[in-house]
């Protein structure tokens, strides 16, 4: 693996970032590695975009359950061309349909993608705008709906409300009737409240430890996706027995220590959410999630997203600021500039 300096392409390699070592987004390193070859089930994509996420930060300190060891081509979710078809894919999309899906290696200029999961872009939308289709759109109605069993009326609360799969939870929360409140930082109270937000809490401790004092036992379905910071907090607000808890993250860098007199305690429903596993896992599930999601768009309550978009060489500043939490919204690495 050579560092790209004066180095010349060939038509057999492409740039990457490379995360080298499980030392955080410090050790992730543009490089040029070789173009991957589709596998079976697979698709050779041009990547157009690939998007940013928390879970790329926590893969590159080692603390993503199941997550790849280095030295390897970081990110997972992209969209843009495919260029090659391997075998064994029923129907599959033709060479040169654009889609956004997830898979190994995508902050690179090609991935391999996985045919589960694949999605068409949306006619008339970029490939940015379709980053958020699958890891931040469909966790959220996922964690609402089939999981969430949200109703309207009820009282949700949304935890890291500024992030990408925030966002478009208080969007679908208040499209399907619920008291949305919010948490996040001071300095994006007002984006959040934009969204549609009912109540937005500090999320800052102790701010939100005693903002949420006054909803205990008072919150009908949580989306839990800090961990240990939280979680426990999260359980105690919940309606005890009927409200429920959707686990599908844990932001703070830590998961929550759950054990069993803790659940005994706070009598509610936790379930939890892996979007990943989902295509593989629960197929039928997830083409119902699909549908939902193509009718969201086509009725306009799920509109293409603008990222913030940077070059591939940037990727390693960008990630240091999603850890930091001084981002808000998606962002996008575009892998040609």
């Amino acid at each position: 693996m050579d560092a790209i300096t004066q180095h010349e392409s060939s038509p057999d390699t492409m740039r990457a970032l490379v995360q080298q070592s499980h030392h955080g987004p410090r050790d992730l390193v543009l490089a040029r590695r070789r173009r991957p070859i589709p596998g079976p089930g697979d698709y050779l994509v041009r990547v157009g975009a690939a998007g940013v996420n928390f879970a790329d930060v926590m893969q590159s300190r080692g603390t993503y359950g199941g997550g790849p060891t280095p030295p390897y081509v970081a990110g997972f979710e992209a969209a843009g061309e495919i260029v090659g078809v391997g075998p064994e894919i029923d129907e599959p999309f033709p060479v040169g349909a654009r889609v956004v899906g997830t898979g190994p290696g995508a902050f690179a200029e090609y991935m391999v993608m996985p045919h589960q999961g694949v999605l068409p872009v949306p006619s008339g939308w970029s490939d940015a705008a379709a980053l958020g289709m699958i890891l931040n759109w469909a966790t959220a109605l996922a964690a609402l709906r089939p999981l969430g069993e949200v109703k309207a009326g009820e009282t949700v609360l949304v935890h890291a409300a500024a992030g990408g799969v925030g966002q478009a939870a208080v969007r679908l929360a208040k499209h399907y009737g619920a008291h949305v409140v919010a948490a996040a930082s001071p300095a994006k109270h007002d984006a959040v409240r934009a969204l549609g937000a009912d109540e937005v809490l500090d999320s800052t401790r102790p701010g939100l430890s005693a903002a949420l004092g006054r909803l205990a036992g008072g919150v009908d379905l949580v989306l839990e996706s800090v961990g240990r910071d939280t979680f426990e907090t999260s359980l105690a607000v919940t309606k005890r027995f009927t409200g429920r808890v959707v686990v599908f993250g844990d932001a703070s860098g830590s998961a929550a220590l759950t054990t069993h007199d803790l659940v005994f305690r706070h009598p509610v429903q936790v379930r939890g959410l892996h979007i990943g596993a989902l295509p593989s896992a629960a197929p039928a599930l997830y083409r119902s999630l699909v549908a939902e999601l193509r009718t969201l768009i086509d009725d306009g309550v799920y509109p293409p997203d603008t990222p913030e978009s940077h070059p591939l060489a940037e990727g390693p500043a960008v990630l240091r600021d999603v850890e930091t939490r001084t981002t808000q919204g998606k962002h996008a690495l575009n892998p040609w500039h």
